[in-house]
This record gives structure tokens, C-alpha cells and sequence, in this order.
């Protein structure tokens, strides 16, 4: 089995396709309604459908190797974050910011400890 994609709902779908292409991201379906967006390294997707009524209180993690750069160039590009990154006692790297609609995203690193942590159960 393989996890194919996440839907976020949005309020305003322009606005927010607009942040997740800023984000890197690559617009692959583009409807009134919905759109789809390819991740910029390896095969995952992602997307966002129109839901003006709807709270989204899942949190969303993209990962990047080189982290700290990749938040320094967004914030270069006007985008707001509520933590820069910093190391977590879980031996994850991460930044905090929230996209246009509210959906809480976290950039991270974690390396090898995002799937064989010390305290990975056998």
C-alpha cells in the first residue's frame, strides 16, 4: 500500500495555489473547485479543494534536506513562518508557518530518524 495523497480544504483556491507554488510546488490539476500539486522531489501529491466553511486542524509535514536554506529563500519571498527552524527533542528539524487558509504545515528534516528512531519498536 501506498499513500497516494492528502486533500486540504481552503477558503480561497487562487490565493492558496498561489503560497503552495511560492512553497515550490508544482500545479499538475487546476479546476474552480480543486487542485493538485506534485511534490518537488520524489513521487508524492498533494491537494487542496474548495471548502469556504470548513477548519482544517490537521497538520501537514513536507520534508527537505536542506532545510534551513529552503525557509530562508521563502522567507526571502515574503512568507511568514511562526517558528524558524529549530531542533526537536524527537531529533527532528522543524519550521512552523500555516498557509493562507489556516492548515498548519510543518517544513522538516529528520534523516534517518524520520522511520528508524532510537525508539523504533521491532
Amino acid at each position: 500500500m501506498n499513500l497516494n495523497q492528502v486533500t486540504m480544504p481552503v477558503y480561497d483556491l487562487p490565493t492558496a495555489v498561489t503560497f503552495y507554488q511560492e512553497l515550490g510546488f508544482k500545479l499538475i490539476v487546476d479546476s474552480p473547485a480543486y487542485a493538485r500539486f506534485k511534490c518537488p522531489e520524489g513521487n508524492s501529491s498533494f491537494s487542496l479543494s474548495l471548502h469556504p466553511n470548513v477548519k482544517n486542524y490537521s497538520t501537514i509535514y513536507f520534508e527537505h534536506q536542506d532545510l534551513d536554506n529552503w525557509v530562508a529563500t521563502l522567507i526571502e519571498k515574503g512568507i511568514a513562518f511562526d517558528q524558524l527552524p529549530q531542533d526537536q527533542t524527537y531529533l527532528w528539524r522543524e519550521a512552523i508557518l500555516y498557509d493562507p487558509s489556516g492548515n498548519k504545515l510543518i517544513l522538516y528534516w529528520a534523516g534517518e530518524n524520520r522511520l528508524n528512531p532510537p525508539w523504533r519498536v521491532n
